[in-house]
């Protein structure tokens, strides 16, 4: 099986007639997994080990759903962003539609077939050369409790420490809130989730952000399979992109943790050193000890005092949960 060379690639998942595609489906925003239809059961991640000219190697998979039966696959030399693969490695991608209950991806040199969340895969012989199988990703951070010293602001009980903050499923804070509380240096976990729009595309797939100071945005967005861009998650908007896009499917609770320095400022007000950042998205850090040479649009202008966390609304049913810092 040659995979050296970029190619695209055929899948082929067996489904019943009963799990086909609608009309009425396309279009529509999921913000619960178990009401999200037969796109979302094949969208996910997959690993495995695959033969190719360099031996038997780990490899992984993103399947991305992109609505009206269609998808999108990403597969990636080494493992998953975070479990293997880095910047730089190869990559081979290609896209399928799903047709009288069958999802393929048309390739050159191999096919699979995908069923009961093991892809199978097949060289130009029709020899299977690897299997693939479906995994769940959970970040090392979800759930963490407050450490010492923390002020929670959001424990799914109330809204009290937010301005313009509401509800959402119950236990859930929505996007489009600051804080009542202002800081300056701190450490900050939050805890998120974007909904499933396989038919959205780029800024319009779950779109939020978190502003520390309400000046330096962490792009939220289902950036899930793509590039990494600093508009994509983990990206500082404008600024720089993630070191990996780690970046897990919709509707999968995801976390930042994020250690914010904050400008300096001198009495004159003229600035005298940037404000610094790391990010840890879902456990792997994305961000080291970034500077930021200004700030990002969309929320308040750099300055010398302290500012609320700002968590962007931008007409997308984005979910927070388990947020609290530590000020330093």
């Amino acid at each position: 099986m040659l995979m050296r060379t970029v190619m695209t690639l055929t899948l082929i998942g067996v489904l019943s007639p009963a799990m086909a595609c609608s009309a009425a489906e396309q279009g529509k925003t999921y913000v619960d997994a178990t009401k999200a239809g037969p796109d979302y059961a094949v969208q996910g991640e997959y690993t495995g080990k695959i033969a190719t000219d360099d031996g038997v190697n780990p490899w992984g998979l993103k399947i991305v759903a992109l609505g009206n039966n269609e998808f999108s696959a990403v597969g990636y030399e080494g493992g998953l962003p975070g479990d293997g693969w880095q910047r730089g490695d190869q990559t081979v991608e290609g896209k399928g539609k799903r047709s009288n209950g069958t999802v393929r991806f048309e390739g050159d040199v191999w096919e699979a077939q995908l069923k009961d969340g093991k892809l199978t895969v097949y060289g130009p012989g029709g020899d299977v050369v690897g299997t693939l199988k479906k995994v769940h990703r959970k970040s090392p951070t979800l759930g963490a409790k407050p450490l010492k010293g923390a002020r929670v602001l959001f424990d799914g009980t109330n809204t009290d420490e937010f301005v313009n903050g509401h509800l959402v499923m119950g236990n859930l804070l929505a996007a489009g809130c600051s804080t009542r509380a202002k800081f300056k240096d701190h450490t900050l976990h939050i805890e998120f989730r974007t909904p499933f729009k396989p038919s959205a595309r780029g800024q319009k797939r779950g779109n939020s952000g978190v502003y520390m100071q309400s000046r330096y945005e962490v792009q939220v967005l289902d950036s899930f399979g793509l590039e990494g861009k600093n508009n994509e998650c983990g990206g500082i908007y404008s600024i720089a992109a993630p070191r990996l896009n780690m970046c897990f499917p919709p509707l999968t609770w995801q976390t930042y943790d994020i250690d914010f320095t904050a400008a300096r400022y001198g009495a004159d007000g003229k600035k005298l050193k940037n404000a610094r950042i790391t990010v840890r998205h879902n456990g792997i850090v994305i961000m080291d000890d970034l500077e930021l040479p200004h700030g990002t649009p969309g929320r308040l202008p750099e300055g010398p005092n302290p500012a609320p966390l700002f968590l962007q609304g931008h007409g997308n049913p984005v979910a927070f949960k388990n947020i609290w810092v530590i000020e330093k």
